[in-house]
């Protein structure tokens, strides 16, 4: 039985968004890490993300039951009750968000309210079914969880903060436009209205090339503002310009299918090496507050008084 309610979970997509947290915490950091810190980082964003994910479930069992890839998830199947998995769904929201809250920062905890709202209430109760745009709306949830990570730390709005952002939410969009024709038919036959399958093959090609181009800008943004080295730098050029390439020539050479995906595990690809590069090959800023790990003290025992 626990198996089921750990499927329902999406481990992988916890794992994933756990590297993403990881990598904005590592980058803001600089080489001055607070494990403690770090680990209520990493269980609050598992838990907000598992939450999302059970009542992900729960919305699209209706489109899971029609879609080869997803008919055997616990929900179609009834492996496990209904009120069951939304009870187990608001109890790990509870327990995430009063993680962030109590300790972590306000600000990081703000971005794991919105990126939870965006992706239950915004993406997958509407415009995941309704709109061809359902993919920019859930790039917002997806790019929460590395600023979490980041902001955890400086407690603070700054220019690193607002690129890591833009760049996770620009990676979503070729990311997920890949796994839509990966999974062509799969899509089709739930109705779910992305671009590849709304309006041709050949203008999601035009828009994942313009969005890894907008990627490796905004990779380039973090070095040349000084939050990143150039080992970041170059590492993330040689493996944009490789995707680029796979979406360019891979679309003439490669069945479909096969390009698709493809271009999802290069991205996937990508976007790891990203969060490894700016753990380990950050720059360091002067922090905007002084006394930064005192406040950061202060704060903490604020929070649990």
């Amino acid at each position: 039985m626990f198996k089921h309610y750990l499927r329902l979970t999406k481990p992988g997509i916890i794992r994933g968004n756990l590297v993403a947290a990881a990598g904005g915490f590592f980058l803001a950091s600089q080489g001055q890490i607070d494990w403690l810190l770090f680990l209520a980082v990493c269980a609050g964003t598992s838990l907000i993300v598992a939450s999302g994910c059970v009542f992900n479930n729960f919305i699209d069992k209706d489109i899971d039951a029609v879609m080869q890839r997803t008919c055997n998830r616990e929900l179609v199947q009834k492996l496990v009750p209904i009120s069951h998995a939304l009870l187990f769904a608001f109890t790990l929201g509870v327990a995430g968000f009063t993680t962030l809250y109590l300790f972590t920062s306000q600000i990081a905890f703000a971005f794991g309210v919105l990126g939870f709202v965006v992706y239950v209430g915004f993406y997958s109760l509407y415009y995941k079914r309704q709109s061809v745009h359902g993919t920019l709306i859930g790039g917002l949830s997806g790019a929460c969880p590395p600023v979490m990570g980041y902001f955890a730390v400086t407690h603070q709005l700054d220019v690193g903060g607002a690129i890591l952002f833009v760049t996770f939410c620009i990676w979503q969009i070729p990311h997920s436009y890949a796994i839509a024709i990966y999974r062509f038919n799969d899509y089709k036959a739930a109705n779910i209205p992305v671009l590849p399958i709304q309006e041709g093959l050949a203008k999601a090609r035009s828009h994942i090339i313009g969005y890894i181009v907008a990627f490796a800008v905004a990779c380039w943004a973090l070095s040349y503002h000084g939050y990143a080295g150039s080992w970041f730098a170059l590492g993330m050029g040689l493996v944009s310009l490789y995707w680029l390439y796979i979406a360019k020539v891979g679309f003439e050479k490669m069945p479909t299918e096969q390009w698709g995906k493809q271009l999802m595990l290069l991205s996937i690809v990508c976007i790891m090496l990203f969060c490894v590069l700016i753990s380990v090959d950050f720059t360091h800023m002067p922090m905007t507050s002084p006394d930064h790990a005192s406040t950061h003290a202060q704060w903490l025992s604020e929070g649990l008084s």
